[in-house]
């Protein structure tokens, strides 16, 4: 992998993630606002869970070069194969307890590229160490950093960027609690600690859970573009 020196130049645009999608209007809005990737949560627990029939749909109506995410939660091989085989193209990402082994051989079987989510603690961040998670889940195409609460899902919230290590060998996508109000000052803080840096937004361009906002999605694209104008690498 490429080491935390080889960093991107100050003309990256940082890309957004935009998740828990379950009607069509919000995928052809998130769209146009130009989010890069579409998440569907495939964990039924949640209340922003589609089934795999509903996320192949949703998936059909995204445009060339916007990702499908498929979002599960220490699922069955079976079940995440059966989800790959209706939603061509789509990234695998992992946000429950699945071992490096697990994600690694999932991505083997299925042909497809996978996230692994990194649940950090809200309280004490040094209780949890990103660099040997970074290690043992080399093969991830990136760690999606969320803050740990009760169950699965950052639950909105938002844990303390700036004491996380300086220097991750992975790419990083920022979750947890950001809206169009402080994914600027999460951009600026953790934009240099790793190979690079995406944002992942749900409860943050919400008007309800599992019902996105127009407004609120443009708002965030809007203040993602500023920051990286104003807080080149």
């Amino acid at each position: 992998m490429t080491s935390p020196e080889h960093r991107l130049s100050p003309q990256h645009r940082t890309r957004i993630k935009m998740c828990g999608f379950t009607r069509e209007a919000d995928v052809l809005a998130a769209c146009a606002t130009g989010a890069d990737a579409i998440g569907f949560v495939l964990y039924p627990p949640s209340p922003r869970s589609v089934s795999i029939e509903l996320a192949a749909e949703l998936a059909r109506l995204l445009p060339a070069f916007v990702q499908p995410v498929l979002l599960f939660v220490n699922d069955t091989p079976e079940r995440i194969a059966a989800a790959c085989a209706v939603v061509p193209g789509a990234v695998l990402q992992f946000h429950g307890d699945e071992s490096p082994e697990f994600c690694e051989a999932m991505t083997q079987r299925t042909g497809r590229p996978h996230l692994k989510a990194a649940r950090i603690p809200l309280s004490e961040v040094a209780d949890f160490d990103l660099l040997e998670f970074a290690h043992l889940h080399h093969q991830a195409q990136a760690l999606l950093l969320d803050a740990h609460v009760d169950g699965y899902g950052g639950g909105g919230k938002t844990f303390h960027w700036s004491l996380l290590p300086p220097n991750v060998n992975a790419h990083l996508v920022l979750s947890g609690g950001l809206t169009p109000a402080n994914v600027a000052d999460g951009i600026r803080a953790l934009r240099s600690r790793g190979l690079s840096l995406a944002v992942d937004v749900s409860s943050g361009i919400e008007a309800g859970k599992g019902l996105k906002d127009a407004d609120k999605m443009r708002q965030f694209v809007q203040a993602v573009r500023t920051a990286d104008h104003d807080f080149p690498l």
